[in-house]
């Protein structure tokens, strides 16, 4: 989970601290001594615990807040307004006003800059830009290659050219650019296991060349405070734009997403939260102080559903169920929906109060079945897909054997199938024939 602990803890002293009722200024000191202590194991920068903890102390302790007849969930409102402001406060923005806008990577070997060009480039064609990746890290055996792979699988374009500098290469996919009707450049630049001259000085003469409207440091969030100084160095030469985190869902602590900003006074505008090339995602800092206070995220489960679910196929689905029409080929397609909006321990972080049940639910195993109704029904013939009361004793044995289950799991799958099928016909038909609902297939027991 993202920032699993730090969470765990905070969410543990606002828990200790609506329990008392009214509260004294000693109440909120033993609270605020819990959070500074949360935030320093956490690997947060200790100056910036500090400030944080006293710009809460200023607020929380005054009158108003004291006497108020909900005072815990007050207390509770301030670390959240001072978490949100930590991170950035607000969303920012891409800067795409140019044409061709250019987009610089920069940050240490093995940050994950390759990958997030790619996942950068798919996040700005979705848009309806036409990206162009250009690889000018000559010296990482393989680098080229790695991207031209990533871009393959995004399907966009990769320019590069063997045995020439990365000035020489940024300025002819400049050129490029221009003559082929790509709007954005997306550069990917070479890494080092450490901070030299040699690398910096390359950055340099690239972003003379390039003029970028973004310039951003990759950086790994896993190394905690290491990431926060590497970046705060590459910004004081190259003056970043803003940061990228990767690796996010990998870090349980959070020191670096919750310093950066602070340390650096440059925004955190993307993070990734895992290794798909769609695992990419703005950085709300509203959003991830919600969820490290155990509210939810709903913004984002919200945007996720609108990404997974195609609004026509939807309401065909309505129709379908409401003339029992609906059958295991398109429970299947709802099936690669659901997959689409992520993991499922992601998506119950962002659910208010399921961060706890998260813990308590055996995953591994809704996963596990999901992965085995995938499979039953992909060893079904079309016909049995569509007309699932055909299956007899015979075809349930071949089916069984074709996805390497027993014959009673086939069986399984079946009736709760039918059961939900009924159920959701009812549903429909009590709600006006399921006009304009989107239904979600709640199959699982």
């Amino acid at each position: 989970m993202i920032f699993e602990n730090l969470a765990e803890k905070l969410q543990n002293t606002f828990t200790n601290l609506k329990r008392r009722g009214k509260l004294t200024e000693k109440d909120v000191e033993l609270a605020l001594k819990e959070v500074r202590l949360a935030l320093l194991e956490a690997d947060v920068n200790y100056k910036v615990v500090k400030t944080f903890t006293e710009k809460v102390r200023t607020r929380a302790v005054g009158e108003e807040v004291l006497k108020s007849l909900t005072p815990a969930q007050q207390v509770i409102k301030i670390v959240y307004d001072e978490l949100t402001a930590l991170m950035g406060g607000s969303t920012a923005q891409l800067d795409l006003s140019h044409s061709p806008s250019v987009i610089m990577l920069v940050g240490l070997q093995g940050a994950g800059k390759t990958t997030t060009a790619g996942k950068l480039a798919k996040s700005i064609k979705e848009k309806g830009r036409k990206p162009l990746l250009v690889a000018c890290d000559i010296y990482r055996p393989a680098a080229i290659k790695q991207l031209q792979v990533v871009g393959s699988q995004v399907g966009v374009e990769v320019f590069s050219l063997e045995g020439q500098k990365p000035t020489t290469i940024a300025q002819a996919a400049y050129k490029y650019s221009n003559q082929n009707g790509f709007d954005v450049l997306i550069i990917d630049t070479a890494g080092r296991l450490h901070i030299d001259d040699e690398l910096m000085q390359e950055l340099v003469d690239l972003k003379k060349i390039l003029s970028p409207q973004e310039l951003f440091f990759v950086a790994d969030a896993m190394t905690g405070q290491d990431a926060v100084n590497v970046a705060d160095s590459f910004n004081q030469r190259l003056d970043i734009t803003g940061v990228i985190l990767t690796k996010l869902d990998g870090d349980a602590r959070g020191g670096a997403a919750l310093s950066i900003r602070e340390v650096v006074g440059k925004p955190i505008k993307y993070a990734s939260f895992g290794e798909k090339l769609d695992s990419l995602e703005p950085f709300h800092p509203d959003r991830m102080a919600s969820r490290i206070l155990g509210m939810g995220d709903l913004g984002t489960i919200l945007e996720k559903a609108q990404q997974a679910i195609d609004e026509k196929e939807a309401a065909k689905l309505v129709q379908k169920l409401t003339t029992d029409d609906f059958n295991l080929e398109d429970f299947y397609d709802q099936m690669q929906q659901m997959k689409k909006m992520g993991p499922l321990n992601q998506l119950l972080e962002m659910v208010p109060g399921m961060n706890k049940l998260k813990g308590q639910a055996d995953l591994g195993a809704a996963e596990k079945e999901m992965q085995q109704i995938e499979a039953i029904i992909n060893s079904m013939t079309q016909k049995e897909r569509r007309q699932p009361d055909i299956i007899d004793a015979s075809r349930k044995r071949r089916i069984a054997c074709g996805s390497g289950v027993k014959v009673q799991d086939v069986n399984k799958l079946l009736k709760q199938f039918s059961e939900t099928k009924k159920l959701m016909k009812q549903f429909g038909g009590l709600s006006g024939k399921g006009k304009g609902n989107r239904i979600r297939m709640p199959f699982f027991k």
